[in-house]
């Protein structure tokens, strides 16, 4: 090995002090108040990599949407962008221009008509809450033009049962009516034999699933918009449709490509996803895109002063770090559209791989097969009768990983 005055400055700097010698490896760490004095860096590291060993391994977690594994020069990219501040489109503009370039890139996948818009967001969850949003300030213009009384009591938001919670915290925090349409055994989605009983016209949209979250399955998006097409021949305020695609909006593209969920439907003014799921971006990063500006109330777009520049923006949030928007777009100009697909056929194969083992045991009912979303929902047969039930399995599956 050769040495140089550089590589023993490093050694130095590595050996400075025996980790579990020194002061913090023997005390607690601190819980409530921080300490008065700086510590190694080394050290720090290692205590900390030490506290973190009974956590669960990312990589064995079969319960988790989210990415677990990026390669390693997209980690490197990463972390060399994590100081760059995605709301400061002046300081950094060439990240602004890469983070529109997604959104083009998203709305071909999704058949985005001319006059798209939309943004990235920390989350499916942001994303969700602008989606909502819009839909309410848009009804509200609407329904006063139509002469309703949007006093006399509170407009209302659509839904099957299987939402995510980011749906009941929006209604909370806007100060709307959950309205949550029942699943059963026979309707593990949207009910389309259901659903128009909720729909009035205080409605400020239907939200569609492209993937829930406990079963996989899909909302007939195509049966939605034939249901609201209808009812908007005739109703005093039109009801549109926001397609929650945290899940599906980077799945269905490259799987299921026939599939009519998108803006190819009349009514499907919105859509959102998030990169940090099937875009297989590490956590977090997600998109919404509307089909037209006129479907995103000036009023939520904010001109915004910073740093010596204005700029537009839609988003709740604000200074973040524009690593996630980058690691999106190596994504997409690594994989491509084929390397997408490859991918996520693997991983649905490994989804009716453990379909089929369960099913061959005979003590399951599957409810999902992962033929759409590669996510296996299944539950014990009432008949089987043996002496544990799925809590318990799922404690055992949870000892290994």
């Amino acid at each position: 090995m050769l040495y140089s005055e550089d590589s023993r400055q490093e050694q130095e700097y590595y050996t400075a002090a025996p980790i579990f010698a020194s002061r913090l490896s023997d005390e607690p760490l601190p819980k409530y108040k921080m300490k008065k004095e700086s510590t190694d860096p080394q050290i720090v590291y290692q205590i900390l990599k030490d506290e973190l060993l009974d956590e669960g391994n990312a990589r064995q977690n079969l319960a988790t949407f989210c990415q677990t594994y990026m390669e390693p020069l997209a980690v490197r990219l990463l972390s060399e962008c994590m100081e760059k501040n995605a709301i400061d489109k002046s300081e950094y503009p060439q990240t602004a221009e890469i983070e529109n370039r997604c959104v083009n890139m998203i709305a071909d996948l999704w058949n985005g008509p001319q006059g798209y818009i939309g943004t990235s967001t920390v989350g499916s969850s942001e994303a969700c809450m602008l989606g909502g949003m819009a839909m309410k300030f848009r009804w509200r213009k609407e329904a006063e033009k139509a002469g309703i009384d949007i006093r006399k009591r509170k407009p209302n938001l659509v839904i099957s049962s299987g939402y995510q919670i980011c749906w009941e915290k929006f209604c909370v925090y806007w100060d709307i009516e959950l309205r949550k349409v029942p699943m059963s055994p026979d309707h593990l989605s949207m009910d389309l034999d259901r659903m128009m009983e909720y729909v009035d016209e205080y409605t400020i949209g239907v939200v569609g699933i492209l993937g829930i979250t406990y079963t996989g399955k899909y909302d007939d998006i195509q049966g939605m918009d034939r249901l609201l097409e209808e009812y908007n021949r005739h109703a005093p305020c039109k009801v549109y449709i926001h397609v929650d695609a945290a899940s599906g909006g980077m799945f269905a593209p490259f799987i299921q490509p026939e599939l009519p969920w998108d803006f190819r439907l009349k009514n499907v003014i919105s859509i959102n996803t998030s990169g940090h799921k099937y875009g297989l971006v590490y956590p977090g990063i997600g998109w919404i895109l509307w089909r037209g500006q006129e479907y995103l109330p000036q009023e939520l777009v904010f001109k915004v002063s910073y740093l010596g520049g204005e700029m537009p923006t839609m988003a709740i949030n604000f200074s973040r770090s524009a690593s996630q928007i980058i690691g999106q777009y190596y994504n997409f100009m690594r994989y491509g559209f084929d390397g997408y697909k490859g991918i996520h056929e693997k991983t649905r194969d490994v989804a009716l791989y453990i379909s089929r083992g369960l099913e061959e045991r005979g003590r399951f009912r599957i409810y999902n097969d992962g033929h759409n979303l590669p996510v296996v929902c299944w539950a014990l047969k009432h008949e089987s009768g043996q002496e544990w039930d799925l809590y318990d399995l799922a404690d055992r599956l949870r000892m290994n990983g």
